[in-house]
């Protein structure tokens, strides 16, 4: 069971970040106005628009989502460990970034924004647990 919920939390996280590494890659500028949907617009809240820094967002998004998907196929401990150790890194200072500067958000925007980074961390943390068992 604990194996099963590992290989499929890798999977998610992986799916989740392979997508938006390919939507900001593939169009920077619709990334940059949109992300994350649903009526918000995070990544818009810090001007100006950047293709080459949003481009190579989607490029670290991209590949760290093959690096999740590839720990999920392979199952091997010490591959999943250094693909979320990796991920974790990536997450803590990105969440790091946000909870110094607000940018243009504010209230329930700016709170929701740090409250899925800070899950960007607490799900590969937990995976790494369960991974080490």
């Amino acid at each position: 069971m604990t194996r099963a919920v590992l290989r499929g939390g890798l999977a998610l996280l992986g799916m989740l970040h392979l997508s938006w590494g390919v939507m900001a890659a593939a169009a920077p500028r619709w990334f940059f106005d949109t992300f994350p949907g649903f009526g918000q617009r995070w990544t818009a809240a810090y001007p100006p628009f950047n293709e080459h820094l949003v481009t190579d967002l989607g490029a670290t998004f991209a590949t760290l989502g093959v690096l999740l998907l590839a720990a999920a196929a392979l199952g091997d401990r010490r591959v999943t460990t250094v693909v979320l150790l990796g991920v974790i890194v990536f997450s803590a200072l990105h969440l790091a970034f946000h909870a110094v500067h607000r940018g243009g958000l504010a209230g329930v925007s700016y709170s929701l924004s740090l409250v899925s980074l800070l899950a960007g961390v607490l799900a590969p943390a937990a995976l790494l647990v369960l991974a080490r068992r």
